[in-house]
């Protein structure tokens, strides 16, 4: 059986809108094109799967923010139950370094997490706020501004 042969249209390319913008030509180009002048302040990670697994992928970069030769604390807020000074211990932080805090019935996360951006007294203020709204986002945005400091929310599939 033979089918009537219809023209299939054109696919376009999967990466034209990346390549109608002009390429640098050369190495140089790249390396003396401007930088933004503000630094992000603002990063959200998003994990999922065993509660273990997840602590164990987060380890490594806490580790590493935990070590900074900055003189400010790295806050954690909110964590989950299973991060605990034990499991910091075990995963080799400066536990000297780090802030942890919780939320109680004066304050939420949202509330510690932007009153401990502000006060400019950690170098990073890692929380665990889930769903994160848009506005919240700003909000965090504004903090660490303020208080010259990275923000860092995780949210645990």
């Amino acid at each position: 059986m033979q089918f009537p042969h219809t023209p299939l249209p054109a696919q376009l390319p999967l990466f034209e809108v990346f390549m109608a913008q002009p390429m640098p030509s050369t190495m140089k180009e790249v390396l003396e094109a401007p930088w933004s002048a503000e630094p992000e302040v603002f990063s959200e990670l998003s994990l999922r799967g065993a509660a273990g697994n997840c602590l164990n992928l987060l380890a490594p970069m806490l580790r590493e923010l935990s070590e900074q030769q900055d003189d400010r604390w790295l806050t954690l807020i909110a964590p989950p139950a299973s991060l605990t000074q034990s499991w910091l211990r075990d995963a080799g932080l400066n536990r000297e370094r780090i802030l942890l805090l919780q939320p109680n019935g004066n304050k939420s996360a949202m509330q510690l997490t932007c009153e401990a951006l502000r006060l400019g007294r950690s170098h990073t203020v890692v929380s665990w706020i889930n769903p994160l709204t848009v506005a919240a986002r700003q909000q965090l945005i504004g903090a660490a501004r303020t208080g010259r400091g990275q923000s860092l929310n995780i949210r645990l599939g």
